[in-house]
């Protein structure tokens, strides 16, 4: 290819808008990573205060961001693109990823604000004044214990809500949410024009209007029939009125919602002809980064949340474990997914306090310690927990005899946090059917390999790392080429035929089938534990 063809070629870009950054991933049609930027919203944005990208509220449940901080971010982001040398014009289509289940609630004026958003002028002055609750409640909030038992009351039960929406109500989903303000703050929601995710409403910046939800991440609320992967009436019904028309149509994930506004082609050098695909949650554009399509294949994310999820060619939604969510590649699939909230914050948590802030030290720590930890086992509970539902926090202590205890020596702690996460996940995930025989791992544990190797031990699968450990951004980036594709033919174009470069991973860890024998036996010690704790 000379150099006046490798000029001309298509660029692709993937935002990842996560609980604690907001980053950009630029590939080229081959899916090379050709430029990377990010934005840290404690380092970088002091001034909206939050601790890990969010506000803990005073009652110990309700946790919260300020929505205009992302809109901040978004041209801190292009600003830092732009010197890094990312040639914007050659961007043929934008796609992204949002944490699930935030909502962003936005006045009637806000549209006209999107519509006529000047490009001489930066995103935060224009959009200040458009929100009607300027605290976004996020995925970790876990303040809607009544909204979620009303719900279950009123769709027959949680199995019965599991097979409409996916999942039995959960605290964080949207659905519930929405369910809360409008009892506790009807002012706000009645000045709500709009109710999006964190997802649609960062689309919404780009295209300059409203943008769509999309079926992958609207499955996350509690709200969405997820077989037919539209709304589902008595689910709005009983959450809020005139709710339907606040949410706006849902989209399949592949769609194209409208083109780059000119305030991204004026002010940072898009090409005006870009397409704007539909942006999707954090765990659906990992599954497309990991490019998990095979029913089964599975993949574990070390984020701030830890995941587990798969894909699933029929759904078979669980009261009691995990949700089923749409496939953002496949509008016939579905996805697998457990979450537990207690994932890498907590880990930092137990490395201050017994390795002194270093994971070098932390990881010298699991090494001195052996499989199993010498029957010790721990849950770190630093936020109310999802899988399984634990509202406590704290941490909880047992010998090998199963007697409660105050303290661990530090490595056994640093042990203890994370065979708990792998013992759990494993337990959790099993109920619903999970057994991998390969795990692919991603966020920003996965490049641990000490951590991995006890993932592998606990599992007893082999472990593969990607070259990219932030799958959400690179899925979202291989979304919007997926979507380019399927545009430029007029039609639905499956997804390993629009990314023809084979993925690029690596073996990370083996399993040891001795450790992984000593975990088996472990699990049933931790499962009545974790019911003890549970107050199960």
């Amino acid at each position: 290819m000379n150099s006046g063809q490798r000029a001309k070629e298509h660029l692709f870009l993937g935002l990842d808008s996560s609980t604690q950054s907001l980053k950009a991933c630029v590939i080229d049609a081959r899916l090379n990573v050709v430029h990377e930027a990010a934005v840290n919203f404690d380092a970088d944005l002091p001034e909206f205060g939050t601790e890990g990208g969010v506000h803990r509220h005073p009652d110990g449940l309700t946790v919260t961001s300020p929505p205009l901080m992302w809109v901040a971010a978004l041209d801190l982001l292009l600003e830092r693109l732009r010197q890094a040398g990312c040639p914007a014009g050659r961007i043929a289509a934008v796609s992204g990823s949002g944490q699930q289940h935030g909502s962003v609630w936005l006045k009637a004026e806000a549209r006209a604000a999107l519509r006529g958003l000047d490009p001489a002028r930066p995103l935060r002055a224009q959009l200040e004044g458009v929100f009607s609750v300027p605290e976004s409640p996020v995925w970790m909030d876990s303040s809607t214990g009544p909204q979620c038992a009303e719900r279950e009351r009123a769709l027959g039960g949680a199995q019965a809500l599991a097979e409409l929406t996916g999942s039995r109500a959960y605290e964080r989903f949207t659905g519930n949410q929405i369910a809360k303000i409008y009892q506790t703050a009807p002012e706000r929601y009645a000045a709500t024009d709009r109710i999006a995710l964190v997802s649609s409403f960062m689309a919404s910046l780009w295209v300059g209007d409203y943008a769509p939800i999309d079926a992958a991440d609207g499955s996350g609320m509690n709200l969405m029939n997820l077989r037919a992967k539209d709304w589902a009436p008595a689910a709005l019904e009983c959450t809020a009125p005139e709710l339907r028309r606040r949410l706006g149509p849902i989209m399949p994930s592949h769609a194209v919602v409208g083109k780059v506004h000119r305030y991204y082609v004026e002010r940072w050098g898009f090409a005006g002809h870009g397409l704007v695909i539909a942006f999707s949650g954090d765990n659906p554009c990992s599954l497309a980064g990991l490019r998990l399509l095979r029913p089964g294949e599975t993949a574990i994310s070390l984020g701030t949340s830890d995941t587990i999820f798969a894909s699933l060619a029929e759904p078979r939604p669980s009261a009691t474990e995990g949700h089923v969510f749409a496939n953002p590649v496949d509008p016939e699939g579905y996805m697998a997914l457990l979450c537990h909230k207690n994932g890498s914050l907590t880990r930092e948590h137990v490395r201050n306090e017994c390795a002194g802030g270093s994971w070098d030290t932390f990881n010298a720590l699991l090494a001195r310690t052996p499989p199993g930890n010498e029957g010790r086992i721990g849950f770190y509970l630093r936020e109310p927990e999802i899988t399984p539902p634990i509202l406590r926090t704290g941490t909880f202590r047992f010998d090998g005899q199963d007697r409660p205890v105050e303290r661990f020596p530090p490595e056994a702690d640093v042990r203890a946090v994370v065979e708990g996460q792998f013992l759990s996940m494993r337990l959790h995930s099993g109920r619903i059917g999970l057994r991998p025989a390969r795990i692919l791992a991603t966020g920003g544990a996965s490049t641990n390999r000490a951590i991995v190797k006890v993932m592998a031990d606990v599992f007893g699968a082999p472990v593969d790392a990607g070259e990219q450990p932030n799958s959400a951004a690179v899925g979202a980036a291989y979304r919007a080429l997926h979507g380019w594709r399927c545009a430029e033919q007029g039609a639905f174009v499956r997804f390993e035929k629009a990314l023809t470069a084979p993925a690029r991973v690596a073996r990370a860890a083996e399993p040891d089938r001795a450790a992984h024998w000593l975990y088996s036996a472990m699990l049933e010690r931790y499962a009545a534990l974790e019911k003890t704790v549970s107050g199960g």
